[in-house]
């Protein structure tokens, strides 16, 4: 497994993590969430194109 590979799964679980499913963190919106998927879907083009 690659290193890549390792922090493309790592950054999903944080992704998942961030979604505002608890009442203190409905305020938020989808802030945290959208700033971690753009980061994984920055990576995963990354990878697709072999540059990870």
């Amino acid at each position: 497994m690659s290193i890549g590979t390792i922090l493309l799964i790592v950054l999903i679980l944080i992704l998942i993590g961030a979604l505002p499913s608890w009442p203190h963190s409905q305020g938020w919106g989808y802030f945290p969430s959208g700033i971690i998927g753009i980061v994984v879907v920055v990576l995963l083009i990354l990878l697709l194109l072999g540059r990870l």
